[in-house]
């Protein structure tokens, strides 16, 4: 870590004005060029400490940059992590505002709902599906509060991964019923299909994605606890929305998640 205890406040300060007010900031790199992903979990974790200080409840995480096509629409060679709260989540079929967001994306996701703890270092994928409840599409609202949509890893971790709102739908199901890597998705933006993939473009089946997640934990000694609600990342590029456009993500045996987006 290269940032002292006052400049992580700093910058948790400037992340969360942007975030709970809605405006663009540059990049943190820009200010701090030597900053490392450690410094960047090291804002994001008092970003979390002071969220769940004003009441917020966490339900749980989400990897980010897991699939070849985010990393490249984003310029980035590895994965992230980032936590979610409870004021997150919105209702399957609900009105989602923008005037709270900066540059709102869409993309579809794979949830998980844990049953028992997961630790690493060295969890597995196998150890993840064992501890799996069930699983269940989704569709993460990103946010990038940088100007420009210009950001690099450090920056972007600092940022709590772009997280701004979830919703999760259609049917749950058991993983072991499922072959989850060739799981389709079909996003539709206002009836036309703009996004299409299959669960195995994130990091060869999204399984090893939480797990990935969990041994990041393990590096800031924490644990992935029963109950968690997880997305394991995006399995297309992020699709700009503004007020007006209706989304359906659609996904093969999982059923869909729709929403719609208002001022």
């Amino acid at each position: 870590m290269t940032l002292s205890r006052e400049d992580i406040v700093r910058l948790c300060e400037r992340v969360e004005g942007a975030q709970t007010r809605a405006y663009a900031i540059p990049k943190l790199t820009n200010e701090y060029p030597q900053m490392t992903i450690a410094d960047g979990y090291a804002v994001q974790n008092e970003l979390r400490r002071r969220f769940i200080a004003q009441g917020h409840k966490q339900v749980g995480w989400k990897a980010g940059l897991t699939s070849k096509a985010k990393m490249q629409q984003m310029g980035v060679s590895v994965p992230s992590i980032g936590f979610l709260t409870d004021r997150m989540a919105r209702p399957e079929s609900s009105a989602i505002s923008t005037a709270d967001l900066v540059h709102p994306r869409v993309e579809c996701e794979v949830a998980f709902v844990m049953k028992a703890d997961l630790q690493g270092p060295g969890c597995t994928a196998a150890d993840v599906l064992a501890a799996t409840d069930y699983v269940l599409p989704a569709v993460e609202i990103i946010d990038s509060r940088f100007s420009g949509f210009k950001f690099d890893l450090a920056s972007v971790i600092a940022d709590n991964g772009s997280s701004a709102r979830f919703v999760g739908g259609g049917r749950a199901r058991y993983v072991e019923d499922l072959d989850l890597p060739t799981l389709g998705v079909v996003m539709e933006k206002n009836g036309e299909i703009v996004a299409m993939g299959a669960a195995a473009a994130v990091m060869g089946h999204p399984a090893e994605a939480i797990a990935m997640l969990v041994n990041i934990l393990a590096e800031m000694d924490e644990i992935l606890p029963a109950g968690s609600f997880v997305m394991s990342g995006g399995i297309t590029e992020a699709i700009a929305v503004k007020p007006g456009d209706s989304i359906v993500a659609r996904f093969q045996e999982l059923g869909s998640v729709s929403m719609r987006f208002v001022e």
